[in-house]
């Protein structure tokens, strides 16, 4: 995974990201959704985790979209 979903999967506040653009945390969540996924493939993550990671950035988004 990258840094960054490890960051919010850490528990980062989500509302840091209410502050950035929406097509900003979208551009942010898509990568770090392919990088999960990478790892999935390659067999460094189970499939429970990487669907965590996944979660957790579904409510990046809809925290991003409520804000605006």
């Amino acid at each position: 995974m990258t840094d960054d979903s490890a960051a919010v999967t850490d528990g980062e506040d989500a509302t840091e990201d209410s502050e950035e653009p929406l097509s900003d945390v979208v551009e942010s969540v898509l990568s770090d959704i392919d990088a999960a996924h990478e790892d999935y493939e390659r067999g460094y993550t189970d499939a429970d985790a990487t669907l965590s990671v996944v979660m957790t950035h579904v409510e990046r988004l809809r925290d991003a979209h409520d804000a605006e």
